[in-house]
């Protein structure tokens, strides 16, 4: 102990006169124990522990919020939820950027276009001045230049695989969509002039009007009017807000029959394109203040280049197209048969409508699982809040989008009997309104039956 060493120091000093001063103290300091240090490392292991944790739960969060927004934009076409602007993402970000730099080319163009002006200059010239501005295609409209266009305040409403979408508001007061291209090269200069106007001279209450377009042969942009109630994806889908009008059946039953009789209309005055319509979804599908649907990116499968086509354009999401490499003017029945499923069932089939091998058999799958679904009220969207008596009809309505989206092909009904029973539908639910039978006309009119006969075969589905 300390006072043995004290003690023996003490007799080692004695007569030893080398030595002197007084004998060191014993130490007083002692060795901590080992508890001690375990509990410290471990505090310390703890604190790491939770800032890792806080830190992967930061990061996964960002990540979901970014998963969110992509699927909300289809993966496909350029991705407009109208109602659901992607703000704060990264992606916005840099389609601001975008929007900004378009601006900023085009009041360089718009400077060298004023020095073109003061003297004389060769047809190349004039062509590339004429490249430089809006081309209106309609005389009803309000006009304004592309650089009052460009400099407007710009909210970005989507993006994707052809470009990104933007909702820009005039000094006027005006608000407009321009929808910016990047894949729209499969024509050369004057055919994409001539189909946009032969686009901007249509007239029907289900079509949304383009107003104008600008072509460079990098890109162009396509100019509409802003539409507040958005698009039918958007009220299907996306989280309710207060106050939101929910889509009950008469609304639906609407929304089908205007998108039927707009894409008869392009039946008819397309008469020889395979793909009147071609990218026929939810999300391009607008709704005006009464609900009246408006179709939009209608008949661009002629400037659109092959590959980005059969990429991302809805039609050839068809089963004669993934299985057999060709599409036919039933592939835009099909399409409209997968709308009418997802208008009735609430369902959102966005399997369909993403990149790869696979997502046809996967929405094959969805298409038979309503099919096989036993058919009762269950089968429905609950927020249609249809009543007993409207069964029926809804059933109706249900059978006929199963044979549009038939896998057969030659199974599959065409477009004339399509709205021959949807109209027969809308009568059935009090719609009382005039058929649009007589706008839509084919090869095999002459074999056409009569309605009794066509709802005498429908019984037997």
């Amino acid at each position: 102990g300390p006072y043995i060493n004290y003690i023996v120091l003490f007799g080692l000093k004695t007569g030893n006169k080398g030595l002197c001063g007084r004998p060191l103290l014993p130490c007083r300091y002692t060795r901590p124990p080992l508890v001690t240090v375990f509990l410290l490392a471990l505090t310390v292991l703890a604190v790491l522990v939770l800032i890792t944790v806080f830190l992967s739960v930061c990061i996964l969060g960002r990540r979901q919020r970014q998963g969110q927004t992509q699927t909300h934009d289809h993966g496909h076409g350029l991705g407009v939820i109208y109602g659901q602007p992607e703000q704060h993402s990264e992606k916005s970000s840099q389609d601001s950027k975008v929007y900004r730099k378009l601006a900023n080319e085009a009041v360089q163009r718009d400077s060298s276009a004023a020095a073109l002006s003061e003297g004389a200059h060769s047809p190349d010239e004039d062509k590339r001045g004429d490249q430089r501005k809006l081309h209106f295609v309609r005389n009803d409209q309000e006009r304004f230049t592309l650089q009052d266009m460009l400099r407007a305040s710009a909210e970005v409403l989507g993006s994707g695989g052809f470009g990104s979408s933007y909702k820009a508001a005039l000094s006027s007061g005006r608000a407009v969509v321009v929808k910016r291209f990047r894949f729209m090269s499969n024509i050369g200069r004057e055919e994409f002039y001539d189909h946009m106007k032969k686009i901007g001279r249509l007239s029907h209450p289900n079509l949304l009007p383009l107003v104008a377009f600008y072509y460079r042969k990098e890109e162009k942009l396509l100019v509409t009017n802003y539409i507040p109630n958005g698009s039918l994806a958007n009220l299907l889908h996306a989280n309710r807000t207060p106050g939101q009008v929910v889509l009950d059946w008469p609304i639906r039953l609407k929304i089908v029959r205007g998108v039927t009789r707009g894409l008869a209309y392009l039946y008819r005055v397309f008469p020889d394109l395979n793909l009147p319509h071609g990218h026929l979804k939810s999300s391009n599908v607008l709704l005006d203040h009464d609900f009246e649907p408006l179709l939009t990116d209608y008949a661009l499968v002629p400037v659109v280049n092959r590959e980005q086509s059969q990429q991302f354009m809805v039609a050839y999401k068809a089963p004669e197209f993934t299985q057999q490499d060709r599409t036919s003017r039933r592939s835009d029945v099909w399409s409209l048969g997968i709308l009418i499923l997802e208008i009735l069932t609430g369902k959102f089939p966005a399997n369909y409508l993403r990149q790869g091998k696979g997502a046809d058999d996967e929405l094959a799958a969805w298409v038979e699982s309503v099919a096989r679904t036993e058919w009762t009220a269950d089968v429905f969207d609950k927020e249609m809040k249809a009543g007993k008596e409207h069964e029926a009809q809804m059933l109706k309505l249900l059978k006929i989008g199963l044979r549009c989206c038939d896998w057969d092909i030659e199974r599959r009904i065409e477009l004339h009997e399509a709205v021959d029973r949807i109209e027969e539908v809308d009568r059935d639910a009090g719609g009382g309104q005039e058929s649009v039978r007589s706008s839509y006309v084919t090869a095999s009119e002459g074999d056409h039956r009569s309605s009794r006969a066509m709802t005498e075969e429908f019984s037997l589905m």
